[in-house]
């Protein structure tokens, strides 16, 4: 399910759908690009908040950040390859690479924070999504 508010990534800012086999390609860019990764915005109603931030924190870092949307059908796989494991989430990619992530829906401050931190970051290979260890039985 999508919402008019993601419509409006599209329609009204431009910003491209990324599908998981194109991901890479998007990714080699020297510019930082960051995926938004949606969700299903009646069950994480902060998608719609992040929705419309993004525009904005696109403007804050014109020039220095690509933005797009991944695709809905796509998006089980990314959480896979990015390891990440909250909605809505905002995967950072560049030079082939894995910035990092910040997902839920930040303060203005803290997004303008971490999203310079990540973009003086070097890229890393994504980490993968990783299941907590099993508990031991001396854990127990």
């Amino acid at each position: 399910m999508t919402s008019p508010l993601i419509e409006r990534l599209f329609q009204e800012h431009g910003f491209p759908e990324v599908h998981l086999d194109e991901v890479d390609g998007f990714a080699a860019d020297a510019v930082a690009g960051v995926l938004f990764l949606t969700g299903d915005p009646v069950q994480f109603p902060e998608t719609l908040d992040v929705a419309v931030v993004l525009p904005e924190l696109a403007s804050a870092f014109a020039g220095h950040l690509r933005p797009a949307v991944a695709a809905r059908e796509d998006e089980k796989s990314f959480q896979l390859k990015y390891g990440f494991r909250r909605w809505p989430a905002l995967v950072f990619v560049r030079d082939g690479g894995y910035l990092g992530v910040i997902t839920g829906i930040q303060n203005w401050s803290d997004y303008l924070r971490q999203i310079a931190g990540l973009l003086e970051q070097q890229a890393t290979p994504p980490p993968g999504f990783k299941l907590p260890e099993p508990m031991t039985d001396k854990e127990h």
